[in-house]
């Protein structure tokens, strides 16, 4: 007799609500993290567009995310800026006919390269190079070069055409000749023509440009001072080519 009758506790709905709260509390925290991967994606897009307005000054002088590196490893780098004033003409002359042939010509990105870029990757075929000074400039100041090269290519092409939209040609070579590398810890052209030839840029013969340009593709093992044949036919076919430019590079006059 008498008691209070126990209450029945029914388990299997006891876990389901369970479950489903656990659900709910997992969707919102998943919500959450996207909002905040979303908030960062934006902020870091935001930092080249602002940053490109902040190198627009010929007084400011960028470095790259090599030199950073370099700094953060404590390696050090060899890196003097020099105005494109004062750099030999042939120079720069030289770096377009063998780097970038269309660079007074296409907006950031050379799309009929690009093109065939594609269409070699679609016919299975090993592809070539059709990365513009734009790109590598952007490359240089924002970006990475390896790993994930792939996922680097689709940011870089948009970060290209605006930064070219934005920088005039003449502009964005004196910030790619002041970056780019020529060797280990050499950045930038003054301080490769001191550390290759005992000169300064602006003294640089065509002969010694068209050595410095196609060093650029791979500047740890290639040495212009240095050349084996194979770098010496090329300097060759470049200093040809950069002699009949024309208005190939116009666009630095």
């Amino acid at each position: 007799m008498g008691g209070l009758a126990e209450p029945i506790v029914d388990h299997e709905t006891e876990k389901l609500d369970m479950a489903t709260r656990s659900r709910g509390v997992s969707r919102r925290s998943l919500r959450r993290w996207v909002r905040r991967g979303i908030v960062v994606a934006a902020v870091l897009a935001l930092i080249p567009v602002v940053l490109t307005f902040l190198y627009l000054p010929f007084f400011v002088h960028p470095v790259s995310t090599l030199m950073l590196k370099d700094l953060a490893t404590f390696s050090g780098y060899d890196r003097r800026w020099v105005s494109i004033d004062d750099v030999a003409p042939v120079l720069a002359h030289s770096v377009i006919m063998s780097e970038d042939g269309q660079f007074c010509f296409h907006r950031g990105v050379d799309l009929g390269e690009l093109r065939g870029v594609v269409d070699d990757a679609l016919a299975g075929e090993a592809t070539r190079g059709a990365s513009t000074i734009t790109m590598q400039t952007v490359k240089n100041l924002f970006l990475w070069s390896r790993p994930l090269g792939s996922v680097r290519k689709v940011i870089e092409l948009p970060l290209a055409v605006y930064f070219d939209a934005v920088m005039s040609k003449r502009r964005i070579m004196e910030i790619y000749l002041n970056m780019a590398e020529w060797g280990p810890g050499i950045y930038g052209i003054e301080a490769a023509a001191q550390h290759h030839f005992g000169i300064s840029a602006k003294q640089l013969s065509r002969r010694q440009a068209a050595l410095l340009a196609v060093t650029l593709p791979n500047p740890i093992a290639r040495n212009p001072a240095k050349p084996g044949p194979g770098l010496r036919r090329l300097a060759n076919l470049i200093e040809r080519r950069a002699g009949r430019s024309g208005a190939y590079v116009g666009c630095l006059d």
